[in-house]
């Protein structure tokens, strides 16, 4: 009989839902059931997921495993659900609210903090998407618990630690690709393929383009990624000012067409204040892109040194220059392509089944 395992996904966002499905797939040896929240909701989401589950017919059952995304409760899961307290389960963490930016849109609360702090400790695997994201967790979970004002017993982020591992989010293999063209075309086809929110810096990207424009160097542009109602001011500005350039623009609803645009563009390029992995990146690099990106975050796990342009978080406009510093300089001497075959799921595949088998085995 294959070990039972039951997959808890409360907030089922698009990279979780990617995630969650291609496990279930690359991983036959094990008898999946999963369990899914609509990605609404945010704050209530990650404080009443387990409340919104109390009555669910497959947490009455026995499992081998658990393994639940970073916004399930897992603590009152076990506790409502008191068969599941010695269940193995393992953790996996897509992002961490503590290393998350402010919004003036979002209230500030340390409930989402709690969770994700607390699950980590329940678990008997945390499971990190990047070595960014673990680290930061790790940092920011600490100076946390040292702001507390008492109660805190000793080497909590040590326990932490000492069970936590990195395994990304996996690259299907049919995306990697050579491409036969070498070099960069001197007016080259720049993609920004990432959700249209603030933290993913849009206004950065706009200051990118009007450094472009003011140095003289010309481009052509697709700006394309999942949106949302309502958007940062800078996309109508970019539209408006640079629609002679685009070449795509929004969001593209089929898959291969997203993927002829992969393999199309010259350089993808990211100006993201947050990012824990950055599977826009990763893809458009399979795909044969260069890549153009900050030095922060996750992208020096995977983005040639030679393609980070330098980090200025506190001056926009000095980093737009620096970027596109970088980006003329890389059209005038084309650095290697150089493919993220780590992240490739044939590889990464062998690490989850390892992962689950000593879960199950431990």
């Amino acid at each position: 009989m294959r070990p039972r395992i039951l997959l808890l996904s409360a907030y089922d966002a698009g990279s979780h839902r990617r995630w969650r499905e291609q496990l279930v797939a690359t991983q036959p040896e094990f008898d999946w059931q999963v369990l899914t929240l609509a990605p609404r909701y945010f704050r209530w989401r990650i404080r009443g997921n387990a409340l919104s589950w109390l009555d669910e017919p497959l947490l009455q059952q026995r499992w081998d495993a658990l393994v639940v995304t970073s916004m399930v409760d897992l603590v009152s899961i076990r506790g409502f659900h008191r068969h599941l307290a010695a269940t193995p389960a393992l953790l996996y963490m897509h992002e961490n609210q503590f290393a998350y930016p402010d919004s003036d849109q979002q209230h500030a609360s340390a409930d989402p903090k709690v969770v994700n702090l607390y699950s980590a400790l329940a678990a008997d695997q945390v499971v990190f998407n990047s070595a960014w994201n673990r680290d930061s967790f790790l940092q920011q979970a600490g100076a946390f618990l040292r702001r507390l004002p008492d109660g805190v017993p000793c080497g909590i982020i040590e326990r932490i630690r000492d069970r936590s591992s990195v395994i990304p989010v996996p690259i299907e293999d049919r995306l990697f690709v050579a491409r036969r063209q070498s070099g960069v075309p001197a007016v080259p086809h720049l993609l920004w393929n990432h959700r249209w929110e603030y933290d993913k810096g849009p206004e950065r990207l706009l200051a990118l383009l009007d450094a472009l424009a003011d140095a003289g160097q010309d481009f052509r542009l697709s700006v394309v990624g999942e949106q949302f109602r309502s958007q940062p001011a800078a996309f109508r500005t970019i539209h408006q000012r640079y629609q002679s350039r685009l070449l795509n623009w929004g969001y593209l609803a089929s898959r291969a067409d997203y993927d002829r645009l992969l393999a199309a563009a010259d350089v993808v390029v990211s100006t993201a204040v947050h990012e824990f992995q950055g599977l826009a990146m990763l893809e458009a690099m399979a795909s044969g892109c260069l890549a153009l990106a900050p030095r922060r975050l996750a992208y020096p796990e995977y983005v040639p040194a030679g393609q980070l342009y330098a980090s200025v978080p506190d001056d926009p406009q000095a980093e737009a220059g620096a970027a596109a510093d970088l980006l003329i300089s890389m059209l005038h001497k084309p650095p290697c392509q150089s493919s993220p075959d780590d992240w490739r799921l044939s590889r990464l595949q062998r690490r989850y089944h390892a992962a689950l088998d000593a879960l199950i085995g431990g």
